[in-house]
């Protein structure tokens, strides 16, 4: 196999830039139309010169895509959509030779149901306890067992011709593993060996706070708590077996864990836990300071009793890109339908991503980097019968679903595609091409440039907290080693600290040397 040098921890990770790759959707390196690891290796290059401290996947794994991948069929084997397992581990050491390292990601809740283990339990095989199934309740069973909804809409039960029910938080093809069965824990940790000792770095864990179920699965009772599947004592024995063996290889992990309870979402960062989780309130936050304020002081007070770094992000794979969401008048955000208010102004949306971009690498901890965001991609409407997410479907047709983030990059703006590789997968809107990497690479004022230099200049900062400074209101400003971060947010200009020198700026400065609305500045103290 040719088995690369286990990764080592450094700590690289608590002030990494980690860029979150889409496979399906980055290159496509055999034409076909999707995004291959092919398109990736081709593209490192491009990375290096970003300057990404490491890559997250989405899940590469062999699946029925009925969930972008994340319903996995076979963990050890990459999907032939996406290439080989040989291709997978090249991809790895030649990141690592650019000084990019590789992080994973593993879906703990659910497997598909063409994944050996179910097709076994459907067979009525012993496989069957390493999920839930149930009798229905109802006179004949009829109805499901119990009153759990599934994230994509509907119940979270779907009936077998045996009339038992099975259950699926999410999507019927990804049915629920059973975490108090140790089969389970131990093929998930085996599972994570399996990747360390191909020299990943680290492993993004998805839907890491819904695991573990209440024995008994009760109903979902206003006000029942514990919970009966979010967040369950149980977990951290889990999650502290998992650390044991990251440890082994010096790997790290990053939790998608969302919970609004701040004491009890740092009790999956304890020293014996995952090294670092996900931040939603930061991305979820409207286009207002003292709200930003609010995120930033909270999330950092959340992590400061752990020793954590904090995470910030602005967007991914499940999320309205940054551009449409910040360019709504209205940018509160509804996660559970995506819905918005007022049409979208681009040209509002792309000022504020860009100060959006300079607030979030000038704090402290690991930032992540959705792929497109760096070009200022915005979100992109997907014809109704080209939509392949199962939100929508799920939904009634009422949750426009989140093919509009994941629509295929543009790199190169006079080749087809927008130079994606074959047609692509979702397609590309009109003007696609205008926002491609060749021709913002050419652009001193373009996003991607942003980016490069805002990467390159980020340990200016140096390793320190915040220390917020007098600002107007509708203005944050604050300092870190001898650097300092100014973002407009009010609506009128406004006078810079007193600095020795600007060192990057989001946009031009008006006639009188001050800050427009909008508009984010670092200085030299």
């Amino acid at each position: 196999m040719g088995q690369p040098t286990p990764a080592t921890d450094d700590g690289w990770w608590r002030s990494a830039v980690i860029y979150q790759v889409y496979v399906r959707s980055f290159a496509d390196g055999d034409g076909d139309g999707t995004g291959d690891l092919a398109g990736v290796r081709a593209r490192l290059p491009y990375l290096a010169e970003l300057g990404v401290d490491a890559l997250w996947f989405n899940p590469w794994y062999r699946s029925p895509m009925k969930d972008g991948g994340y319903d996995v069929a076979d963990y050890r084997a990459v999907d032939p959509a996406f290439g080989t397992l040989a291709e997978a581990e090249k991809l790895i050491v030649e990141a690592r030779e650019l000084g990019i390292r590789t992080l994973v990601d593993i879906v703990p809740n659910h497997v598909s149901d063409q994944h050996p283990w179910f097709r076994a339990a459907l067979a009525g095989g012993p496989e069957r306890e390493l999920f839930h199934f149930r009798p229905g309740r109802g006179e004949h069973g009829e109805l499901p067992p119990n009153d759990w909804q599934s994230e994509f809409g509907g119940p979270a039960w779907t009936r077998l011709p045996d009339g038992d029910w099975y259950l699926h938080l999410f999507a019927p093809e990804q049915p629920d593993l059973n975490w108090a069965h140790p089969a389970v824990r131990q093929e998930h940790e085996d599972i994570l060996r399996f990747w360390f000792e191909r020299g990943v770095a680290g492993v993004r864990i998805d839907s890491a706070a819904l695991l573990v179920k209440h024995p008994e699965l009760p109903d979902v009772t206003e006000g029942r708590d514990p919970h009966p599947y979010v967040d369950r004592d149980e977990l951290h024995d889990v999650y502290r077996a998992w650390r044991a063996v990251a440890d082994e290889y010096g790997a790290v992990f990053v939790g998608e864990v969302w919970l609004p309870d701040a004491e009890r979402f740092a009790r999956y960062l304890r020293p014996d836990e995952l090294h670092t989780a996900f931040n939603f309130s930061f991305m979820s936050c409207p286009w207002d300071a003292a709200r930003l304020r609010r995120s930033i002081d909270d999330t950092l007070a959340e992590h400061a009793p752990v020793g954590a770094p904090a995470t910030w992000v602005l967007c991914n794979h499940d999320v309205t890109r940054t551009v449409t969401r910040y360019g709504r008048a209205d940018t509160g955000f509804d996660f559970a339908t995506k819905a918005f208010g007022t049409p979208t102004d681009l040209a509002l949306g792309t000022r504020r991503a860009r100060a959006a971009a300079l607030l979030s690498l000038a704090l402290p901890g690991v930032v992540y980097v959705y792929q497109g965001e760096e070009l200022g991609l915005p979100e992109a409407d997907i014809p109704l019968d080209r939509i392949e997410d199962p939100m929508h479907a799920r939904s009634g047709g009422t949750d426009p679903g989140r093919d509009g983030c994941r629509v295929p990059l543009p790199w190169a703006a006079g080749e087809p595609h927008a130079g994606f590789g074959g047609e692509p997968w979702l397609p590309q809107p009109d003007g696609w091409a205008a926002y491609a990497a060749d021709r913002q690479a050419e652009d001193p004022g373009s996003m991607l440039r942003l980016y490069r230099e805002a990467v390159r200049l980020r340990p200016v900062f140096g390793d320190g907290p915040p220390t917020w400074l007098p600002a107007p209101d509708g203005v944050l400003a604050f300092a870190r080693a001898d650097a300092l971060c100014v973002v407009n947010l009010s609506d009128t200009p406004v006078d810079l600290p007193a600095h020795s020198a600007l060192l990057l700026a989001g946009g031009p400065l008006d006639t009188a040397g001050r800050l427009p609305r909008d508009t984010a500045v670092w200085l030299r103290a």
